[in-house]
This record gives structure tokens, C-alpha cells and sequence, in this order.
């Protein structure tokens, strides 16, 4: 089946190509505007963008919108994950502000909500992922993105996310989780 992925983030795109093979995994087209992540969960910000890129391209079509929560900070930075540092921080800025304010140990999890929209059949469908862990005692580790150097996973407690090989991490990861229920309902 061929899905249109409705985000523009690059790492986004290569781990949801790879986790949902052998579905085609395609890119929004230029010129599709996405409404700005302002839900309160995870889901409701998923939900908005499958919906308007299903709008926009007639085509099937999922959105994910993830993040980490933080026991320490009742949850945060949850749904302003990417902006936990400023509205315009980058994954370096958002890393540093956490590591400042969750003490190494502390209980991390990070959340995938996934929306699949069919607009041919009027239908929506969403799943979600989690990966628990733990605050890293240093940020250690040079493959994945954003968080991934501080949370260690409760199924590695000895490395990193950014430690754990590609196909480690999505074995175990909150999109690798929520991808795997998606790709049990599309089917071969």
C-alpha cells in the first residue's frame, strides 16, 4: 500500500520507510500546509495533520506526532517536545534543557501516536507506541535524534537510544511499537 507521510521531518520519513516496509512510505507533497501542533495530546496533534494532508492529496495517508514525557516534570515536555527549549529550538537546545532539569535516573518515556486516514473510505484509525526508560547519567551515543542520547531503554539498561543500532531501536521504540500495530492491520 502506498501511504503519503504527513510531516517534514527527515528522520521521520527514513524510520517510518523502514518500519513499514514493504509499504511505500512516501513524502508530502510541496505546497501541502499542515495546521501548527497546538492539541493537548499527542493524538489530537496526529490526528489534525493526517487529516488535512488525507484532505489535500486524496490519498491515504498517516501523521505522527511523538514526543518524551518526564515523571520529574509531571509529563513534560509531552506535546511541546520540539519546542521544549523555545519555539524555534533545535534537538541540541531541547536535549540540554532536559539533561538540566530531570535528575539522571529519573523515569522517561517516550510516546508515538499514529493516525491512519483513508479519505477513499472515510475512515481514521490511530495507535500509539511507548518506550519507558530512564534518564541517562551523561548523554551518550551518536545515532538517532532528538532525545535519544539521554534515555536509556528499559530493555537496554545499558545503553542509550543513540547507542542502539537502527534496527535495535525500532525493535523497542515508541514509533518501532505503534508501526508494528499499524503494519498488523494493513497486512502483508
Amino acid at each position: 500500500m502506498r501511504l503519503v507521510l504527513a510531516t517534514r521531518n527527515a528522520h521521520k520519513a527514513r524510520e517510518f520507510a523502514a518500519l513499514l516496509a514493504p509499504h511505500e512510505v512516501v513524502p508530502l507533497p510541496d505546497g501541502v500546509q499542515l495546521p501548527p501542533e497546538t492539541g493537548a495530546t499527542f493524538m489530537a496533534n496526529a490526528r489534525g495533520r493526517a487529516h488535512a494532508a488525507a484532505q489535500a492529496t486524496g490519498q491515504v495517508t498517516i501523521a505522527d506526532d511523538s514526543g518524551i514525557e518526564a515523571e520529574a516534570l509531571g509529563g513534560a515536555p509531552g506535546v511541546r517536545s520540539a519546542r521544549f527549549a523555545g519555539e524555534h529550538a533545535t534537538d541540541a537546545e531541547n536535549l540540554a534543557k532536559l539533561v538540566r532539569e530531570v535528575p539522571a535516573g529519573s523515569r522517561l518515556s517516550y510516546v508515538c501516536a499514529l493516525v491512519l486516514v483513508d479519505p477513499s473510505a472515510g475512515t481514521e484509525e490511530d495507535f500509539e507506541g511507548r518506550c519507558h526508560g530512564r534518564m541517562a547519567a551523561a548523554i551518550r551515543g551518536d545515532g538517532g535524534f532528538g532525545y535519544d542520547p539521554c534515555f536509556v531503554p528499559d530493555e537496554v539498561p545499558d545503553r542509550t537510544m543513540a547507542e542502539l543500532t537502527p534496527d535495535e531501536k525500532d525493535a523497542i521504540s515508541h514509533r518501532g511499537r505503534a508501526a508494528e500495530v499499524l503494519l498488523a492491520r494493513l497486512g502483508p
